[in-house]
Protein backbone atom coordinates (compact mmCIF):
# COMPACT_ATOMS: atom_id res chain seq x y z
CA UNK A 1 0.00 0.00 0.00
CA UNK A 2 1.46 3.36 -1.04
CA UNK A 3 2.35 6.16 1.37
CA UNK A 4 -0.65 8.28 0.40
CA UNK A 5 -3.01 5.53 1.52
CA UNK A 6 -1.20 5.31 4.85
CA UNK A 7 -1.58 9.07 5.24
CA UNK A 8 -5.32 8.84 4.59
CA UNK A 9 -5.57 5.93 7.01
CA UNK A 10 -3.82 7.91 9.74
CA UNK A 11 -5.83 11.09 9.18
CA UNK A 12 -9.18 9.32 9.36
CA UNK A 13 -8.04 7.11 12.22
CA UNK A 14 -7.35 10.10 14.47
CA UNK A 15 -10.50 11.76 13.14
CA UNK A 16 -12.58 8.87 14.47
CA UNK A 17 -11.20 9.24 18.00
CA UNK A 18 -13.47 12.12 19.15
CA UNK A 19 -16.57 10.37 17.84
CA UNK A 20 -15.74 7.05 19.50
CA UNK A 21 -14.86 8.85 22.71
CA UNK A 22 -18.17 10.70 22.91
CA UNK A 23 -20.47 8.02 21.52
CA UNK A 24 -18.95 4.89 23.04
CA UNK A 25 -16.93 5.66 26.15
CA UNK A 26 -18.20 8.85 27.77
CA UNK A 27 -21.95 8.07 28.05
CA UNK A 28 -21.19 4.80 29.84
CA UNK A 29 -18.52 6.38 32.01
CA UNK A 30 -20.82 9.28 32.91
CA UNK A 31 -23.54 6.80 33.86
CA UNK A 32 -21.20 4.74 36.05
CA UNK A 33 -20.22 7.85 38.05
CA UNK A 34 -23.88 8.71 38.65
CA UNK A 35 -24.74 11.36 36.06
CA UNK A 36 -28.41 11.51 35.08
CA UNK A 37 -29.82 10.54 31.69
CA UNK A 38 -30.72 14.21 31.21
CA UNK A 39 -27.11 15.36 31.49
CA UNK A 40 -25.91 12.51 29.32
CA UNK A 41 -28.51 13.32 26.66
CA UNK A 42 -27.54 17.00 26.73
CA UNK A 43 -23.98 16.06 25.80
CA UNK A 44 -25.33 15.29 22.32
CA UNK A 45 -25.57 19.06 21.83
CA UNK A 46 -21.78 19.05 21.76
CA UNK A 47 -22.05 17.55 18.25
CA UNK A 48 -23.45 20.85 16.92
CA UNK A 49 -20.10 21.95 15.39
CA UNK A 50 -20.51 19.10 12.91
CA UNK A 51 -23.85 20.54 11.85
CA UNK A 52 -22.27 23.95 11.27
CA UNK A 53 -19.24 22.49 9.50
CA UNK A 54 -20.67 23.58 6.18
CA UNK A 55 -20.31 27.23 7.22
CA UNK A 56 -16.58 27.16 7.88
CA UNK A 57 -15.70 24.66 5.16
CA UNK A 58 -15.28 27.48 2.59
CA UNK A 59 -12.73 29.21 4.82
CA UNK A 60 -10.65 26.03 4.93
CA UNK A 61 -10.61 26.14 1.12
CA UNK A 62 -9.90 29.87 0.86
CA UNK A 63 -7.20 30.38 3.49
CA UNK A 64 -3.91 28.57 4.10
CA UNK A 65 -3.13 25.05 2.91
CA UNK A 66 -4.89 21.82 3.82
CA UNK A 67 -1.71 20.61 5.52
CA UNK A 68 -1.60 23.75 7.70
CA UNK A 69 -5.20 23.16 8.78
CA UNK A 70 -4.43 19.52 9.58
CA UNK A 71 -1.41 20.38 11.73
CA UNK A 72 -3.33 23.15 13.51
CA UNK A 73 -6.38 21.02 14.28
CA UNK A 74 -4.40 17.99 15.44
CA UNK A 75 -2.26 20.18 17.72
CA UNK A 76 -5.46 21.67 19.12
CA UNK A 77 -6.98 18.21 19.64
CA UNK A 78 -3.85 17.07 21.47
CA UNK A 79 -4.09 20.12 23.76
CA UNK A 80 -7.79 19.50 24.46
CA UNK A 81 -6.97 15.90 25.42
CA UNK A 82 -4.30 17.13 27.82
CA UNK A 83 -6.74 19.67 29.27
CA UNK A 84 -9.37 16.95 29.76
CA UNK A 85 -6.85 14.78 31.62
CA UNK A 86 -6.78 17.38 34.43
CA UNK A 87 -10.58 17.43 34.82
CA UNK A 88 -12.98 14.96 36.42
CA UNK A 89 -16.57 14.66 35.11
CA UNK A 90 -18.01 14.19 38.60
CA UNK A 91 -16.72 17.58 39.79
CA UNK A 92 -16.01 19.50 36.57
CA UNK A 93 -18.87 18.48 34.28
CA UNK A 94 -19.17 21.96 32.74
CA UNK A 95 -15.42 22.15 32.16
CA UNK A 96 -15.39 18.73 30.52
CA UNK A 97 -18.34 19.78 28.33
CA UNK A 98 -16.50 22.92 27.17
CA UNK A 99 -13.38 20.92 26.33
CA UNK A 100 -15.46 18.37 24.40
CA UNK A 101 -17.17 21.18 22.50
CA UNK A 102 -13.76 22.53 21.47
CA UNK A 103 -12.73 19.01 20.50
CA UNK A 104 -15.74 18.75 18.18
CA UNK A 105 -14.99 22.13 16.62
CA UNK A 106 -11.40 21.17 15.84
CA UNK A 107 -12.39 17.68 14.66
CA UNK A 108 -15.01 19.10 12.28
CA UNK A 109 -12.44 21.49 10.77
CA UNK A 110 -9.99 18.60 10.47
CA UNK A 111 -12.68 16.63 8.64
CA UNK A 112 -12.95 19.34 5.97
CA UNK A 113 -9.18 19.46 5.48
CA UNK A 114 -8.86 15.65 5.41
CA UNK A 115 -11.60 15.35 2.79
CA UNK A 116 -9.78 17.96 0.71
CA UNK A 117 -6.55 15.98 1.01
CA UNK A 118 -8.37 12.80 -0.07
CA UNK A 119 -9.76 14.52 -3.17
CA UNK A 120 -6.30 15.86 -3.93
CA UNK A 121 -4.52 12.50 -3.58
CA UNK A 122 -6.98 10.06 -5.15
CA UNK A 123 -7.52 9.58 -8.85
CA UNK A 124 -10.90 8.52 -10.30
CA UNK A 125 -9.87 4.84 -10.34
CA UNK A 126 -8.67 5.02 -6.72
CA UNK A 127 -11.79 6.51 -5.15
CA UNK A 128 -13.43 3.19 -4.22
CA UNK A 129 -10.38 1.79 -2.46
CA UNK A 130 -9.59 5.18 -0.92
CA UNK A 131 -13.11 5.56 0.47
CA UNK A 132 -12.88 2.08 1.95
CA UNK A 133 -9.65 3.04 3.72
CA UNK A 134 -11.25 6.24 5.03
CA UNK A 135 -14.29 4.48 6.48
CA UNK A 136 -12.33 1.57 7.96
CA UNK A 137 -9.72 3.88 9.51
CA UNK A 138 -12.41 6.15 10.97
CA UNK A 139 -14.20 3.19 12.55
CA UNK A 140 -10.94 1.77 13.90
CA UNK A 141 -10.23 5.13 15.53
CA UNK A 142 -13.71 5.23 17.00
CA UNK A 143 -13.48 1.66 18.32
CA UNK A 144 -10.11 2.40 19.91
CA UNK A 145 -11.42 5.49 21.70
CA UNK A 146 -14.79 3.91 22.43
CA UNK A 147 -14.92 0.19 23.05
CA UNK A 148 -11.18 -0.39 23.31
CA UNK A 149 -10.43 2.21 25.96
CA UNK A 150 -13.70 1.50 27.76
CA UNK A 151 -12.60 -2.11 28.20
CA UNK A 152 -9.41 -0.98 29.96
CA UNK A 153 -10.70 2.21 31.57
CA UNK A 154 -10.67 0.76 35.08
CA UNK A 155 -6.95 -0.04 34.63
CA UNK A 156 -5.93 3.23 32.94
CA UNK A 157 -7.97 5.84 34.77
CA UNK A 158 -9.48 9.04 33.37
CA UNK A 159 -6.31 11.15 33.26
CA UNK A 160 -4.01 8.53 31.71
CA UNK A 161 -6.60 7.77 29.03
CA UNK A 162 -6.49 11.32 27.65
CA UNK A 163 -2.71 11.49 27.92
CA UNK A 164 -2.48 8.42 25.67
CA UNK A 165 -4.87 10.04 23.19
CA UNK A 166 -2.71 13.17 23.15
CA UNK A 167 0.33 11.01 22.36
CA UNK A 168 -1.53 9.44 19.43
CA UNK A 169 -2.26 12.92 18.05
CA UNK A 170 1.40 13.88 18.54
CA UNK A 171 2.49 10.86 16.46
CA UNK A 172 -0.02 11.80 13.74
CA UNK A 173 1.31 15.36 13.69
CA UNK A 174 4.86 14.09 13.23
CA UNK A 175 3.89 11.83 10.31
CA UNK A 176 1.75 14.47 8.58
CA UNK A 177 4.39 17.20 8.90
CA UNK A 178 6.90 15.05 6.98
CA UNK A 179 4.48 14.28 4.14
CA UNK A 180 4.87 16.65 1.19
CA UNK A 181 1.58 17.82 -0.32
CA UNK A 182 1.45 19.87 -3.47
CA UNK A 183 -1.19 22.53 -3.93
CA UNK A 184 -3.89 21.14 -6.20
CA UNK A 185 -5.61 22.98 -9.03
CA UNK A 186 -8.86 22.90 -7.03
CA UNK A 187 -7.12 24.66 -4.13
CA UNK A 188 -5.81 27.36 -6.43
CA UNK A 189 -9.22 27.87 -8.01
CA UNK A 190 -10.88 28.10 -4.58
CA UNK A 191 -8.41 30.71 -3.36
CA UNK A 192 -8.75 32.75 -6.56
CA UNK A 193 -12.54 32.59 -6.52
CA UNK A 194 -14.41 35.82 -5.80
CA UNK A 195 -17.44 34.00 -4.42
CA UNK A 196 -18.56 35.07 -0.98
CA UNK A 197 -20.15 32.74 1.53
CA UNK A 198 -23.64 33.22 0.08
CA UNK A 199 -22.30 32.72 -3.42
CA UNK A 200 -20.63 29.52 -2.31
CA UNK A 201 -23.92 28.11 -0.97
CA UNK A 202 -25.72 29.22 -4.11
CA UNK A 203 -23.22 27.28 -6.24
CA UNK A 204 -23.56 24.30 -3.92
CA UNK A 205 -27.34 24.20 -4.26
CA UNK A 206 -27.03 24.27 -8.04
CA UNK A 207 -25.37 20.84 -7.95
CA UNK A 208 -28.02 18.27 -8.97
CA UNK A 209 -29.63 16.23 -6.16
CA UNK A 210 -27.93 18.21 -3.37
CA UNK A 211 -31.07 18.86 -1.32
CA UNK A 212 -32.54 15.37 -1.34
CA UNK A 213 -29.14 13.83 -0.61
CA UNK A 214 -28.68 16.15 2.37
CA UNK A 215 -32.19 15.28 3.59
CA UNK A 216 -31.58 11.55 3.20
CA UNK A 217 -28.31 11.70 5.15
CA UNK A 218 -29.91 13.83 7.88
CA UNK A 219 -32.84 11.45 8.37
CA UNK A 220 -30.59 8.40 8.28
CA UNK A 221 -28.13 9.76 10.85
CA UNK A 222 -30.92 10.95 13.16
CA UNK A 223 -32.48 7.49 13.09
CA UNK A 224 -29.15 5.76 13.57
CA UNK A 225 -28.13 7.91 16.53
CA UNK A 226 -31.57 7.69 18.11
CA UNK A 227 -31.58 3.89 17.93
CA UNK A 228 -28.05 3.13 19.13
CA UNK A 229 -27.08 5.90 21.55
CA UNK A 230 -29.26 4.90 24.53
CA UNK A 231 -29.11 1.12 24.10
CA UNK A 232 -25.71 0.69 25.86
CA UNK A 233 -26.99 2.74 28.81
CA UNK A 234 -30.02 0.46 29.04
CA UNK A 235 -27.72 -2.57 29.20
CA UNK A 236 -25.54 -0.83 31.79
CA UNK A 237 -28.56 -0.30 34.03
CA UNK A 238 -29.39 -4.02 33.65
CA UNK A 239 -26.17 -5.38 35.12
CA UNK A 240 -23.88 -5.28 32.07
CA UNK A 241 -20.39 -4.19 33.15
CA UNK A 242 -18.58 -1.37 31.28
CA UNK A 243 -15.94 -3.90 30.25
CA UNK A 244 -18.53 -6.18 28.61
CA UNK A 245 -20.16 -3.22 26.89
CA UNK A 246 -16.81 -2.02 25.62
CA UNK A 247 -16.09 -5.43 24.14
CA UNK A 248 -19.48 -6.37 22.65
CA UNK A 249 -21.02 -3.01 21.77
CA UNK A 250 -17.70 -1.41 20.89
CA UNK A 251 -15.14 -3.86 19.55
CA UNK A 252 -17.32 -6.70 18.21
CA UNK A 253 -20.06 -4.49 16.72
CA UNK A 254 -17.55 -2.18 15.04
CA UNK A 255 -15.59 -5.15 13.69
CA UNK A 256 -18.69 -6.27 11.78
CA UNK A 257 -19.21 -2.70 10.59
CA UNK A 258 -15.60 -2.51 9.37
CA UNK A 259 -16.01 -5.83 7.53
CA UNK A 260 -19.07 -4.46 5.73
CA UNK A 261 -17.29 -1.23 4.83
CA UNK A 262 -14.28 -3.14 3.49
CA UNK A 263 -16.52 -5.36 1.37
CA UNK A 264 -18.46 -2.38 0.04
CA UNK A 265 -15.28 -0.52 -0.89
CA UNK A 266 -13.91 -3.59 -2.66
CA UNK A 267 -17.12 -4.04 -4.65
CA UNK A 268 -17.23 -0.36 -5.59
CA UNK A 269 -13.62 -0.43 -6.79
CA UNK A 270 -14.13 -3.55 -8.93
CA UNK A 271 -17.46 -2.75 -10.54
CA UNK A 272 -19.32 0.35 -11.62
CA UNK A 273 -22.77 0.07 -10.05
CA UNK A 274 -25.69 1.65 -11.80
CA UNK A 275 -28.12 3.83 -9.84
CA UNK A 276 -30.99 1.28 -9.93
CA UNK A 277 -28.73 -1.30 -8.28
CA UNK A 278 -27.68 1.21 -5.65
CA UNK A 279 -31.32 2.07 -5.11
CA UNK A 280 -32.14 -1.59 -4.49
CA UNK A 281 -29.25 -1.86 -2.03
CA UNK A 282 -30.59 1.19 -0.17
CA UNK A 283 -34.06 -0.39 -0.03
CA UNK A 284 -32.66 -3.61 1.41
CA UNK A 285 -30.64 -1.69 3.98
CA UNK A 286 -33.61 0.44 5.03
CA UNK A 287 -35.76 -2.68 5.27
CA UNK A 288 -33.21 -4.45 7.44
CA UNK A 289 -32.80 -1.43 9.68
CA UNK A 290 -36.55 -1.03 9.94
CA UNK A 291 -39.01 -3.77 10.96
CA UNK A 292 -36.56 -6.70 11.02
CA UNK A 293 -34.09 -4.80 13.16
CA UNK A 294 -36.88 -3.73 15.52
CA UNK A 295 -38.24 -7.28 15.74
CA UNK A 296 -34.80 -8.73 16.48
CA UNK A 297 -34.17 -6.12 19.14
CA UNK A 298 -37.55 -6.78 20.77
CA UNK A 299 -36.91 -10.54 20.88
CA UNK A 300 -33.46 -9.97 22.36
CA UNK A 301 -34.77 -7.63 25.06
CA UNK A 302 -37.58 -9.98 26.03
CA UNK A 303 -35.14 -12.90 26.27
CA UNK A 304 -32.67 -10.82 28.25
CA UNK A 305 -35.39 -9.65 30.63
CA UNK A 306 -36.56 -13.24 31.18
CA UNK A 307 -33.04 -14.54 31.87
CA UNK A 308 -32.17 -11.75 34.32
CA UNK A 309 -35.35 -11.80 36.41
Amino acid sequence: MSVKYWLLFLLYFVQGIPYGLQSGLLPIYFRTVGLSFTKISLTKLLYLPWFFKVFWAPFVDWYFSKKSWLIFTMCSLALTCLACSFLTPEKDFLGVAVVLLLMNIFASVQDVAADGIAIQLLGPEEVGFGNSIQVVAYKLGSVLAGGGLLTFLHHLGWGALFVYLALIYAAAIGFTSKFHLRASRQDSQAKESNLGLLGFFHELLLVPDTLWTAGLVLIYKLGEQGSVSMFPLFLLDHSFSPQKLGFWNGIVATTFSIAGSSLGGQLMSEAEFSFPIKGNVYKVRVGMRGPWCSLSLAVFLQTFHYLTR
